[in-house]
Formats: C-alpha cells, structure tokens, sequence
C-alpha cells in the first residue's frame, strides 16, 4: 500500500522538488507597514490640499491608472506589477465630471483615517451605506478602496476596510482561531489564514458546482491528503490571498482546474499571474507556480467528449482568446500557446461538467487522479 501511494504522489513529489529549486530568493515581499505609516500617507494626500487652496487653487488627487496595460510589466516570480512612473489619472474638485469622484474619495478617506486611527474595521458595505446618496452605488466605493490603496502604495488589507469573501476552501487542512481553538476544514469552510496541513497539492477549482461535486465525492479523502478552493467564478480579493498563503506556507504544488474556453483560462491567468487592476498588490496576490491541470483543449479530443458537450466559440470568445494570446507571460508558456491555438483552430469550448458525459464520476475517479499520478499538468 506504501509503495502504491509513493507511486501515485511521485510526480507530485518530483514537481514540488523542482518548484523549490527554482524559487528565486532575491524577490523580497513589500515591507509591513505599522498604522502610523499608514495614517502619515493620509496626512500628507490631505496637506497637499489644504496647500493648494492656501494658493487660492483648486486641489486635485493623482491617480495612478488601474486599467492600462502599458503600466505593468511581468515579472516570471512575481507577475505583472505595476512599475514607477505609471500614468495617472487625475480628478478635479472644479471640474463638474470629476467634482462627485473627488467628494466621494475625500469622503472614504476620511473613513479609512478614523478606522485605522481607532484600530476598527469596516466592509465596504459599511462604507457604502455611510453615504448612499453620495456613493450611488456599491461598485463606486469597491474601486475608490482599490484607488486609495494604490494611491498610498499601501495593501488593501491596512487600510482597515474589509470585503466579504465568497470563496470556499476544504480539504486536509486546520486553521487556528485567534482563541487558539482548531477548526478541521474537512467540510466546506470561508476563506482563512493560520494553516496547519499534511496536504500533497493545492487544487483551484473555479467553479463552485465543481468544487461542491467532488466534495460530494469525497475527492480530498480518497484519493491523497489535498486542499482544494473556489473563488466561485472571478476569484476576489480574499480568495487570492488565500491561494498566495497556502503557497508561502507550505510550498506544494498548486494546479487550477477550470473549463476549456476563454474565461477560464483568464481565470488561472489571474491566480497566477494577477491582474492589471490589482498589480500594485502582485507580491501578495500572485503565484506563478499554478499548474494548469485541465481542462485542456487537448483533452477533449484524448477524451473523445461528445460531440453535443462542445459549445462554439462565439465572436467574443474569439476575441478574448486573441487578447489572452498577446499577453506578455504567454510567451514564457509555449504549452499553453499551443492549447490555446489548438482550442482557435477546433473552434469550440467545454465546461468541466462536459466530463459527466463520459462517466458521473469520470472527473474525480478517472481523470483528475491519472492527471495526478502521471503529471499530467502544463
């Protein structure tokens, strides 16, 4: 049974060998900052106001912009991070387009002053709710928190602003309550972060219908010791910090299971090479060893997964295969080129469920575990 198990965990093992090796040591994690640090970065955003209008001036806040592709840079160890000198944005309190952002900024920051000057903490809900009339709505204040954070170079998470998470995680995993109590995470648990684990390999499963079927079928237990998670589609914030601390923490293989189509492959690109909205945080939102382990395009031609399980690619797929093709981090993975062009030239996309079709538990009895016992990752 012993010899068994090592066969079955040996490329496993062969792998998180190599992923050691070849941990870069000259990557140092942005510095923690204390509240004082944090609260001094307010300070400064609010004197730099106060000495414009001492001019008879109307103030303006900088922003570094979120959304363009010529401010990041990849990075193979860390992703795409955003590099100095980024443009920027910026907002006028006399300009009729810009005044509301301008007020509506001003107003979280004063927020996050008062929470981290007290030690308290709010949801961004909490935020929302403080001023609806000004807000508007929730998405305002999701990127202005976004926005601040990136202003003042400082981790979402010290600004004492909290996000509810929506991702699950199980498997052979305990985590320690700040009374010192230990929860089993054998069944489906929230987001957490004191880890205690015996686990072989990470899975990232995007979807929670997936994630909910193979706990159904007990995959962390009988198959080898495991975690598996879901951020449920687009993973948020918390999910990918969960992610990033289950690799600084234990250093085992990560490897992401999502459809083979567009989205999905978007979705592994995030969690392993982060996002340019996001890529101020990169250091603690990244892990660039995930393996994609399936679907693979190719797999569905291995498989031989019925014809009527195959969806069409649409104009738009198309189109976000071609945007994902020229992204600077696929021309370090030539497998996943040759994938990718494999799913443009078949012109169809598949769900992980397509896999049913095969046999009800084909996913976690026959795939996922030959996947496993003989590497088949990319």
């Amino acid at each position: 049974m012993e010899t068994g198990q090592q066969e079955q965990f040996a490329e496993i093992d062969k792998l998180r060998d190599e992923l050691l090796t070849n941990i870069k040591c000259d990557v140092e994690p942005p510095k923690q900052l204390d509240s004082r640090e944090v609260l001094t970065r307010i300070e400064n955003v609010i004197l730099g106001m106060v000495a414009t209008l001492s001019k008879d001036e109307a103030p303006v806040l900088v922003l570094p912009s979120r959304s363009d592709w010529a401010n990041v840079s990849f990075d193979s160890a860390v992703g795409l991070q955003m590099i100095a000198g980024s443009s920027v944005t910026t907002v006028r309190s006399d300009c009729p387009l810009s005044v509301k952002k301008f007020a509506q900024i001003f107003k979280i920051l004063s927020i996050i002053y008062k929470l981290v000057q007290s030690n308290s903490y709010a949801t961004k809900r909490d935020i929302y709710y403080n001023d609806t009339q000004l807000f508007g709505y929730q998405r305002a204040v999701d990127c202005i928190v976004d926005d601040i954070s990136c202003m003042l170079q400082v981790p979402r998470r010290t600004l004492h602003v909290l996000a509810t998470s929506k991702g699950f995680l199980c498997g052979d995993l305990s985590y320690l309550e700040g009374d010192g109590s230990r929860v089993n995470c054998l069944s489906s648990s929230a987001v957490r972060t004191y880890i205690v684990s015996s686990a072989k390999f990470v899975l990232i499963v995007e979807k929670d219908a997936t994630f909910q079927r193979l706990i159904d079928d007990d995959f962390c237990s009988k198959l080898c010791p495991c975690i598996m998670i879901t951020g449920k589609g687009f993973p948020d914030v918390n999910s990918r910090l969960m992610v990033r601390k289950l690799w600084d923490t234990l250093q085992i293989p990560i490897f992401a299971l999502v459809d083979a189509d567009p989205h999905g492959i978007e979705i592994m690109c995030i969690y392993k090479y982060g996002s340019v909205a996001m890529s101020f945080e990169a250091h603690s939102l990244t892990v660039p060893s995930v393996r994609w382990m399936g679907l693979l395009p190719s797999d569905l031609q291995r498989l031989r997964v019925p014809q009527d399980m195959l969806i069409p690619l649409t104009q738009r797929d198309e189109s976000k295969l071609h945007s994902l093709l020229r992204r600077p981090y696929l021309a370090s993975q030539p497998s996943w080129q040759k994938e990718m062009d494999l799913m443009r030239q078949n012109k169809v996309k598949a769900e992980i469920q397509s896999l049913s079709a095969i046999g009800p538990d084909f996913l976690s009895k026959v795939y996922l575990p030959n996947k496993l016992r003989y590497g088949g990752w990319i």
